[in-house]
């Protein structure tokens, strides 16, 4: 497996700030405070666009950290990595354990480019030992940016608030027009039956979305479906 932790970039312009988004969101603060989080957060935009240089398409997988290596979940993450990555596609995710980590591993043992945007966290969140490439955010909004930029089609695996905060960060995006309409995937079968239920007949009938809202999210429940929607990378081999 990858020596994750020898290949994470070091920056001399961005010392590590622990706990850098939550002073910033703590509250009103002085003008010269938040102008030095706003030149940290540049520098953490920075310090990605440097890090993550490369030249395949890519698509992102979402899903949770708490599903182990036994877990149905992981094994479908896992399965839909290595085939990502076997049509050529560089596969990032958040760079956790759990289905983040099943992802990575199936596109690392497919010799595909496996891609990490980690965060620190008080618990679940260690880089995994699959990732070719990884950084470390102090940000949350910088983090999912970086999820977000550089991907062509978005699997969303099984997973709790994280996993729906990125889902439909993505949705909204699209909904609006700032992002191209490429296909988000719903990957786990009936894991995800009571939101699409939710989002037709409570959303849907209220109003706050349209028919083609829902048509964003396509439901999938296995790998091969999955693939269906999203098309081939034009830099396949």
């Amino acid at each position: 497996m990858p020596d994750n932790e020898s290949r994470e970039p070091t920056h001399s312009l961005l010392d590590k700030l622990e706990g850098a988004e939550r002073l910033f969101l703590s509250g009103r603060r002085s003008r010269e405070a938040d102008l030095v989080s706003a030149v940290t957060i540049f520098l953490e935009f920075l310090r990605g666009f440097e890090s993550f240089d490369f030249d395949k398409s890519c698509v992102t997988v979402f899903g949770s950290a708490r599903f182990g290596e036994d877990h149905e979940y992981y094994q479908l993450a896992r399965e839909m990595g290595r085939e990502l990555a076997k049509l050529g596609y560089a596969v990032m995710t958040g760079g956790g354990p759990g289905l983040m980590e099943a992802a990575n591993r199936g596109a690392s043992e497919a010799g595909g480019l496996s891609l990490g945007c980690n965060i620190q966290l008080p618990h679940e969140q260690k880089p995994n030992p699959y990732l070719d490439k990884f950084i470390k955010f102090e940000h949350f909004f910088v983090r999912k940016v970086m999820l977000v930029k550089y991907s062509k089609a978005f699997v969303v695996m099984p997973g709790g608030f994280g996993t729906l905060d990125e889902a439909f960060e993505v949705a909204t995006l699209i909904q609006t027009g700032i992002l191209d309409r490429f296909p988000i995937v719903g990957l786990g079968g009936d894991f995800w039956t009571q939101l699409r239920k939710f989002a037709r007949e409570t959303m849907l009938t209220k109003g706050v979305i349209s028919p083609e809202d829902i048509a964003f999210i396509h439901p999938a429940e296995n790998v091969e479906e999955a693939l269906s929607f999203i098309p081939r990378p034009p830099n396949r081999d």
